[in-house]
């Protein structure tokens, strides 16, 4: 029995998009925001719905009762945001849904008053791309624009969560400009780094340097296993990255990292089916967190640990004791990991809303027992 899961980071408006207009034959990040540029202006208000609500279906059944949403405000119509906003209301009885304002396209004038207009009405957490930008202090744009995300949610009263550095190169430093912004404009507790996959190519001088800075602040760290091991160090031959952040010295460094899904069958992740033990799987094998208490860590960050992770702790549902619970065939974190264990039942503020047949399967053979199901 565990608290429900929890995913801190997640694309619900491009969900179970696979193959429109066409499949990502690269693989790479950037050919995954090309289709998305050329889908967007097809996509209806009640297709992404239909889509976002299919997938909370698939969530539920996987004991998945809380995401943290980010949705794309690029597009003056809002479209998105309206039918993610309509979603949200749908699906709260049984699940929490938090929108995040994310700016994904470019920054045109009307796309940045679409941006402000979601984040200051519609959203209580502000976002930013910084991947692909250039790092160069003389490149005063994108300091600006960190500095301009952290100013509107300091005088708003709202959380930050930055897509920060999601690239290979070591150069990409924006995490340490928003450690700074939040520690200039007093937001402590508010600001989440998602992706952080530069840090995996970063050296370890400026490292040692990076997470001190990072703590003091109080930021949080979200960490995309299932996707960015796949989008990450596609133009390396070998020695080849997999696009990982660094989860072990961030818990070391006293900073809390959730785990997020990121992306489920879209232009940049053809898999993935809802379930957090599979993005811990993931998590456990590319970090090599293969300790009892590294495991232990790896399974909190699908569960528990965004009921205290500062830059994600609005996404904490209403967990009173037993009334909010999931029952795995499982004896413990380890083997519900391992196994990827069968939900047999999914309670939601004392309710059943979910439930599954035990996983076992017969055998045939004789002198041998007549069923297995994996456990030790």
């Amino acid at each position: 029995m565990t608290a429900p899961f929890v995913d801190a980071h997640f694309h619900l408006d491009s969900a179970l998009t696979y193959g429109l207009p066409r499949v990502n034959k690269s693989g790479t990040l950037l050919e995954g925001i090309a289709l998305w540029g050329e889908l967007k202006p097809t996509l209806t208000a009640d297709a992404i719905a239909e889509r976002a609500l299919a997938y909370c279906d698939w969530a539920v059944a996987r004991g998945l009762l809380a995401i943290r949403s980010h949705v794309d405000t690029s597009d003056p119509s809002l479209r998105a945001v309206e039918a993610l906003l309509a979603v949200k209301k749908k699906v709260a009885p049984y699940l929490d849904l938090q929108l995040v304002a994310f700016p994904a396209g470019r920054r045109t004038a009307r796309a940045r008053r679409s941006h402000e207009s979601a984040a200051r009405a519609r959203s209580g957490c502000r976002s930013g791309r910084r991947h692909s930008a250039f790092s160069n202090p003389r490149w005063r744009k994108v300091p600006k624009a960190s500095a301009c995300c952290c100013e509107e949610a300091a005088n708003r009263g709202l959380r930050v969560d930055m897509h920060c550095d999601e690239t290979d190169d070591p150069m990409s430093r924006h995490v340490e400009t928003l450690a700074a912004e939040t520690l200039r404009l007093g937001l402590q507790g508010r600001v989440t780094g998602s992706h952080l996959t530069s840090m995996h190519s970063m050296d370890n001088y400026y490292v040692s340097k990076l997470l001190p800075l990072m703590a003091e602040a109080q930021l949080s760290a979200i960490a995309n296993r299932s996707s960015t091991s796949r989008l990450q160090g596609r133009h390396d031959t070998y020695p080849k990255r997999r696009g990982m952040t660094r989860v072990p010295e961030l818990l070391a460094a006293g900073i809390d990292v959730a785990f997020g899904h990121d992306c489920v069958m879209d232009p940049w992740y053809s898999f993935g089916s809802g379930d957090m033990l599979e993005v811990a799987h993931m998590g456990l094998h590319v970090a090599q967190m293969t300790s009892v208490d590294a495991m232990n860590q790896c399974f909190a960050a699908v569960t528990t640990t965004t009921r205290t992770h500062p830059g994600t702790r609005a996404l904490r549902h209403r967990t009173r004791q037993l009334r909010d619970l999931v029952l795995l065939q499982a004896t413990g974190p380890a083997e519900a990991i391992r196994l990827r264990a069968t939900r047999l039942a999914v309670v939601r503020r004392g309710k059943i809303v979910a439930r599954g047949p035990a996983s076992d399967v017969t055998l045939e053979l004789p002198g041998r027992p007549k069923t297995v199901d994996f456990r030790r």
